[in-house]
């Protein structure tokens, strides 16, 4: 059974001003899938989520959700089509309460987590929603992140280092997340640099080293062969 591409990217290049920083990047997922994106700090890992959400200024290449060619089309289009972005930085408004900032994006498109359904999976946020976000934990706020973004409706969603600093009983608990993200249909792409924790969640790897692809590995792959991997991580 052929599993549905969900995103294609193809000779993606990117730019921060003069800087060319990725230099042809390939990767594609399906429906249901989990692939992670690996490399050092610096890679361009990163850049290349802001490049498929469409937030990076200059790029140039081919970026189709679903067959459709998004290379040209403002982060607003782009998120209506289903692509939801949970930023290394979080994007949490401190000054807001838990409960105003799940509620402050807009339903995008059928399907999303009925809220429910998303205190079921961050219990902690059910007890905080008269908390600021600016008083929540790390972890805390990673939920919220996470939770904001899948109430909309987006079942395409790009995860910047979502276990960065946290605990690992946090850790496990987005663990999880993924997990249910996949079996309720979601593509995740994961930026990550907790080897073990990626490789336990993700169905595919790509490493990037300076804006390019360099290497793939399925979950078998990546298990035999850890210690190619952890060479290009260096660790």
């Amino acid at each position: 059974m052929t599993t549905e591409q969900v995103l294609h990217v193809r000779d993606l290049h990117g730019w921060y001003g003069e800087s060319h920083v990725l230099h042809g990047i390939d990767f594609s997922a399906g429906r249901g899938e989990v692939v992670a994106l690996l490399g050092r700090n610096g890679a361009g890992k990163s850049t290349t989520l802001r490049a498929i959400i469409g937030i990076l200024a200059r790029r140039k290449g081919s970026i189709r959700v679903r067959g459709q060619e998004t290379i040209d089309l403002p982060a607003r289009e782009i998120g209506r089509m289903g692509v939801g972005y949970v930023p290394e930085e979080r994007g949490i408004f401190g000054t807001l309460t838990v409960r105003e900032n799940l509620l402050l994006p807009p339903i995008l498109r059928p399907g999303g987590f009925a809220l429910d359904e998303i205190y079921q999976m961050f219990p902690n946020l059910k007890t905080r929603l008269s908390s600021p976000g600016g008083r929540l934990s790390g972890g805390e706020q990673q939920m919220l992140a996470i939770a904001r973004i899948i109430r909309t409706g987006a079942d395409c969603l790009l995860l910047d280092e979502p276990t960065e600093g946290l605990a690992p009983v946090i850790v496990a608990q987005i663990g999880r997340t993924v997990e249910l993200l996949k079996e309720r249909g979601c593509t995740v792409i994961l930026v990550e640099q907790n080897l073990k924790f990626a490789t336990k969640v993700a169905d595919r790897h790509y490493v990037i080293e300076q804006g390019r692809v360099v290497d793939e590995f399925d979950r078998a792959g990546a298990t035999e062969h850890s210690g190619r991997l952890r060479g290009y991580l260096g660790v």
